[in-house]
């Protein structure tokens, strides 16, 4: 998204009438990140991110993914979505301490964001949650500590699991959402964490520094928690924990510092703001050098083709990749100014033009309303798929991709529809009415 003047200028400062004048100089809120508001285009990636982890999960049920070669390799690489979800996380819950830290202020409430947290995530997983339960896993309704597992998203902390996968029947994706919970609550202590560290800082460029120093700490120790998964013996079981995941939430929550960090960096034109400009200008180059990242994804290097797979040295490609890839592509959004106005019609020459066509594509109001229900999409799609493998008598690794892949993504976004219609939205219509009364949480 290449920032524009705001008012059209001859490069020579040369009008047609031939008289010299002053350029016309950019207005410099237009050429900062974005760091309010609603940010159509980081919702536009979350939509992304909904479709290819619904790709990954037929591909895979159907056997697409598993079978030789380069399709059944890409394919594969489409899990990638979850380093996406994991980054945006970081770049949205983590701006408001990075803006603490940097101007002074005070930290964000961490009682208001929790509950926050809580009813953003929780009613509507509980009733995709309730629905797997009772149509898969009635075996084991009379369990106290299995209801208790899986409606508090703790089952992928169980290391002697009754289920075969990632979680119970149906809920398999859901781990994701137990790490992504896991950082909801960790977060605190993070932004405290790093908060004593970069105060230490005496001014908002010291500060910033800091942050993402101590970033790259965290990132490393991502890494170092691949060391107790495999040695002195292989425990796949923490491929759905928290701390391998670390580096993708840093990427994200360094993208924050950096948003913040231009508004505050001292000078008109410093180092900070050039990166930012350069970045979001230049989506091109980044969604590109995302491509080699995804392609190096969708080789042996990172691993086998199923969540987890791998030893310790291609678990550590995978997560650089992963890495990588999550934070090119969000990058260009992450840091761009607040668009003008409505965005270019993709059929329209000036949607292609400078960089433009991230923001027509990921403010098209096809891909917004995606977004609106990518939580629901996320939800919904293995109850879905499973509800149409038994429809359709087929077995699992058996099935046509793309016979399984229209009816199951026309059902689930019908299915997330309804959720965010009468789940999502009275949730948190509710919540807001909850935090406006001082004697609740």
């Amino acid at each position: 998204m290449a920032p524009t003047p705001s008012a059209p200028e001859d490069p020579t400062g040369t009008p047609s009438g031939g008289a010299r004048t002053t350029p016309a100089v950019p207005d410099p809120a237009r050429l900062l990140p974005q760091v309010d508001g609603r940010h159509a285009t980081l919702d536009g990636i979350r939509a992304v991110a909904a479709l290819m982890v619904l790709v990954f999960h037929v591909a895979t049920e159907t056997g697409d993914s598993l079978a030789p070669g380069v399709l059944g390799g890409a394919l594969s690489a489409f899990d990638l979505a979850v380093p996406l979800f994991f980054t945006l996380s970081g770049v949205l819950l983590y701006r408001p301490w990075a803006r603490a830290v940097l101007d002074g202020s005070r930290s964000p409430s961490t009682r208001t964001y929790l509950w926050r947290r809580v009813v953003r995530v929780f009613p509507a997983y509980w009733v995709v949650a309730l629905a797997a339960l009772l149509l898969y896993s009635r075996e084991h309704l009379d369990s106290p500590r299995y209801w208790l597992e899986v409606m508090t998203l703790a089952f992928p902390y169980d290391t002697d699991p009754s289920w075969v996968g990632t979680g119970p029947y149906g809920l398999g994706q859901m781990w994701s959402l137990s790490v992504e919970v896991s950082f909801y609550l960790l977060l605190p202590v993070f932004a405290l964490l790093l908060s004593l560290w970069a105060r230490r800082g005496g001014t908002p460029d010291a500060r910033g520094r800091r942050l993402l120093w101590g970033l790259g700490v965290m990132a490393l120790l991502g890494f170092a928690a691949l060391l107790p998964q495999f040695i002195p013996e292989p425990r796949h079981y923490m491929h759905a924990w928290l701390p391998r995941t670390l580096g993708m939430f840093a990427a994200g929550m360094a993208l924050a510092v950096l948003s913040e960090w231009a508004r505050h960096e001292s000078g008109p034109d410093g180092p900070v703001r050039r990166f930012c400009r350069t970045v979001a200008s230049s989506p091109g180059v980044c969604w590109l050098a995302a491509g080699g990242f995804f392609a190096l994804a969708a080789t042996d290097a990172t691993g086998g083709r199923f969540i987890g797979a791998g030893d310790l040295w291609t678990s550590a490609f995978s997560s650089a990749a992963d890495i990588g890839f999550a934070f090119l592509v969000i990058a260009p959004a992450a840091l761009a100014p607040r668009p003008a106005g409505p965005p270019a019609p993709l059929r329209s020459a000036a949607a292609w033009r400078d960089g433009r066509w991230l923001d027509s594509l990921l403010r098209h109001r096809v891909c917004q309303y995606l977004a609106k229900v990518s939580y629901g999409v996320f939800l919904w799609q293995f109850l879905v798929l499973y509800l149409w493998r038994d429809f359709t008598g087929q077995e699992i690794f058996t099935g046509t991709f793309w016979l399984d892949m229209v009816p199951v993504t026309a059902a689930t976004v019908l299915l997330a529809a309804a959720t965010h219609r009468w789940v999502e939205e009275p949730s948190r219509r509710w919540s807001r009415r909850v935090l406006r009364d001082p004697r609740r949480p």
